[in-house]
């Protein structure tokens, strides 16, 4: 637990006057403030943008995609930072009109806490334990084991004993998602909740994840934020806690202010359970192209909450005779995704090479099955949502064509200057969000790998995007992150 200490010692945020001056003012004010602020700060780029903007329609080939990406950064960063609003802290602007579709939940809900886990026998009690040690009273745990064959299961009998946790000892490996519905058959909660098995929480995470759903009846689901638990221990873990933060504190803050978060992330995703119940068959039984698809946990099922108002019914049929439709039919709803970025966890990242290009695989395949059923009614949820949506995905599918153009067309056609070009401007969107890192992490240097991280996804991972797309089919359920 002493990791715990640290790791919170690196994300607190010392308050300053500006921020306590706007904390305690009209909110009204408040956010003409932060957008003022937030356009400030945000000046030089788009000075670079009024710049270049004559000579776009002169080389429009060769200033477009950076032209792109240097919009889409600006755009994403001005809405993370100017409109989002922490719901677990304060009540949301932007709330839907007809809020008496969306029941409340009790004031203080009962909570199903839920972990799968399979041979994790150096990592499982610290996470067990910051489970049961957290502020929120009403709690049931319930652990999964999946047919550990390490030492994993000494370890769960004897906290099963210690703290009254339930823990299930399955006689056959079903994989993830599939332990995670057999633990759902025994929740009895008004909101569950998944954490992963490598993951420590802060004591007040939970609570705050859960005060956000019960304060904004609308929301189905929120995620918490996270962090690398061994971030100082390689280039890689130190370059993963950097975009770990931007993806959080930037891409889902973005995202939350429209209410459609589209991954409620695997280390801290908390449901309510009417959002979710009717759908475990179908999230457990998913298929892509013809074969069981193991990967996706928590995109998934995100989009199931996402998408339940036009893709609910349908689900419900397929799955028609299943205890988790058939014990109660909940109404398909439009239902809002937050994310509290106030409810800290920390997560094991790899910490070597082969691990980590095996996650990158992995959240690629992730990518391309989202795509195929998020992005089928992405649309149907506004303008807002659905330009962060496809604009995302537009982006990460041209990645591998735009790297091959620029740094193997480009300089076998004399066209080096058009590479150094392309590779300068990923160097700036680096920058840029290692800036942001910077201002929301003062005296952490690790800012610094972030421009790296940019480096290293364009010039090796969007080259991991076909290679995921051949090889979709194949799955194995592993969390290791050595």
């Amino acid at each position: 637990m002493a990791r715990l200490g640290r790791a919170a010692g690196v994300l607190r945020r010392p308050s300053g006057p500006v921020r306590d001056w706007l904390e305690r003012t009209d909110p009204a004010v408040r956010h003409a403030a932060r957008r003022a602020l937030t356009l400030v700060g945000l000046l030089p780029l788009l000075l670079i943008l009024g710049r270049e903007a004559p000579r776009l329609v002169q080389s429009p080939l060769v200033l477009g995609y950076g032209f792109t990406v240097l919009v889409g950064t600006i755009t994403m960063l001005f809405i993370a930072y100017s409109r989002y609003d922490d719901p677990s802290q304060r009540m949301l602007r932007r709330r839907p009109r007809r809020l008496g579709a969306f029941p409340a939940l009790p004031s203080r809900p009962r909570v199903s806490f839920l972990l799968a886990v399979k041979d994790e026998e150096e990592c499982i009690e610290d996470c067990v334990r910051s489970m049961a040690g957290g502020d929120y009273p009403d709690l049931q745990i319930i652990v999964v084991d999946d047919l550990s064959v390490d030492g994993t299961r000494g370890v769960l009998r004897r906290l099963e004993a210690e703290l009254g946790i339930t823990v299930i000892y399955l006689d056959k490996n079903l994989g993830k998602k599939h332990a995670l519905v057999r633990a759902c058959e025994v929740a009895d909660g008004d909101v569950i909740a998944f954490t992963d098995s490598d993951c420590i929480l802060a004591p007040d995470a939970l609570g705050r994840c859960v005060r956000a759903l019960v304060v904004h009846p609308e929301l189905g689901a929120v995620s918490g934020h996270a962090r690398a638990l061994n971030a100082g221990l390689t280039f890689f873990t130190k370059a993963q806690d950097a975009w770990y933060e931007g993806q959080f504190r930037v891409a889902k803050a973005a995202e939350a202010t429209f209410g459609s978060v589209t991954c409620v992330s695997g280390p801290l995703a908390v449901f309510r359970r009417d959002a979710i119940y009717n759908y475990l068959p179908a999230w457990a039984g998913d298929r892509f192209l013809g074969a069981p698809f193991r990967f996706a946990t928590d995109r998934q099922l995100t989009g199931y909450v996402l998408g339940q108002k036009w893709k609910g019914r349908a689900l419900k049929r397929r799955y028609a005779s299943s205890p988790f439709v058939t014990a109660q039919d909940y109404p398909e709803r439009e239902w809002r995704i937050g994310y509290v970025q106030s409810a800290k966890v920390w997560t094991n990242v790899p910490a070597r090479f082969r691990p980590f290009m095996k996650q990158q695989i992995r959240w690629k395949k992730s990518f391309i099955r989202n795509l195929f059923f998020t992005g089928s009614f992405m649309w149907r949820r506004g303008a807002g949502p659905a330009a962060l949506y496809y604009g995302h995905a537009l982006w990460v599918s041209a990645a591998p064509f735009m790297v091959f153009c620029h740094l193997v067309w480009a300089p076998l056609h004399g066209a080096a200057f058009l590479t150094l070009l392309y590779l300068c401007g990923v160097f700036l969107k680096g920058c840029v969000w290692g800036l942001a890192f910077k201002i929301g992490n003062p005296g952490d240097v690790r800012w610094r790998y972030r421009p790296l991280m940019s480096m290293l996804s364009a010039l090796l991972l969007a080259w991991l995007l076909p290679y995921s797309l051949a090889t979709i089919r194949r799955g194995v359920w592993s969390r290791s992150a050595a």
